[in-house]
């Protein structure tokens, strides 16, 4: 796998790609990372590479020739161009998912009041992160390149994947450790029985309850298993008595 990321703050991903997961993945081979500063390749002495908009308007555009220039410098026929921009689809897991097929990866970060619409005749993809603004498109490069560097095999435990929220659809179980009791509070006594039927069955009604109480729309969307739907009664019962 392979991610190259344009920007004009390359800064930015100095501690990110030398921090955990991504450091880990990086020093394994699992995954290229690069950065790349397209205002290098502004044709201005000064390097800018924003302008004022045709037909007026607040702010500054990035214009094409410092944009395309670097993306011509890194592109292949294997590559998978992104940029991050709120016009694209909500990033999920799926899409996570999806881009882990492609052998290579250019995101390219958006920031100012936005990109000349002639640079989107080269892209594949649009992506957005959520509905609010930021300053740059930067952090969803990060939170793309964190996304799908995760799930490269042997980046982290296939377990721990499996166990994370919306893998399966379900937010994620409660998690407890050390010590048994603290300030009063008790571990829940069937994760401390051993008995592993029991715990399975305990951490899925929790993940559904849990999904219930905070996202009933990944829940409407589901196709339950009788084992889930049994187990979601009860919980939906067990909270109308709350």
């Amino acid at each position: 796998m392979k991610i190259t990321i344009l920007t004009i703050f390359p800064e930015m991903f100095n501690d990110f790609l030398n921090t955990s997961i991504i450091k880990k993945a990086r020093l394994k081979n699992l995954v290229e990372i690069n950065i790349v500063d397209f205002r290098s390749f502004s044709s201005f002495p000064s390097k800018r590479v924003d302008d004022y908009p045709y037909g007026g308007g607040a702010g500054m555009v990035l214009m094409c020739q410092p944009v395309l220039d670097a993306l011509e410098s890194v592109k292949t026929d294997k590559s998978h161009v992104i940029i991050t921009s709120p016009i694209g689809p909500k990033f999920d897991q799926q899409m996570a998912y999806e881009l882990l097929e492609k052998k290579e990866i250019i995101i390219i970060c958006g920031h100012y009041e936005g990109f000349d619409a002639r640079i989107f005749e080269f892209v594949d993809q649009h992506i957005s992160i959520g509905d609010y603004i930021l300053t740059g498109g930067e952090l969803p490069a990060m939170v793309i390149t964190d996304a799908i560097t995760r799930l490269v095999e042997d980046t982290i435990s296939e377990d721990s994947i499996i166990e994370e929220s919306f893998e399966d659809g379900l937010l994620e179980y409660p998690q407890y450790t050390r010590p048994e009791v603290y300030k009063g509070l008790q571990v829940p006594e069937v994760l401390l029985s051993g008995h592993h039927e029991n715990i399975r069955l305990y951490r899925l009604k929790e993940s559904l309850r849990t999904t219930y109480l905070n996202r009933k729309d990944l829940l409407e969307k589901r196709k339950f298993t009788k084992e889930e739907r049994k187990l979601l009664e009860e919980v939906i019962e067990e909270e109308k008595k709350q």
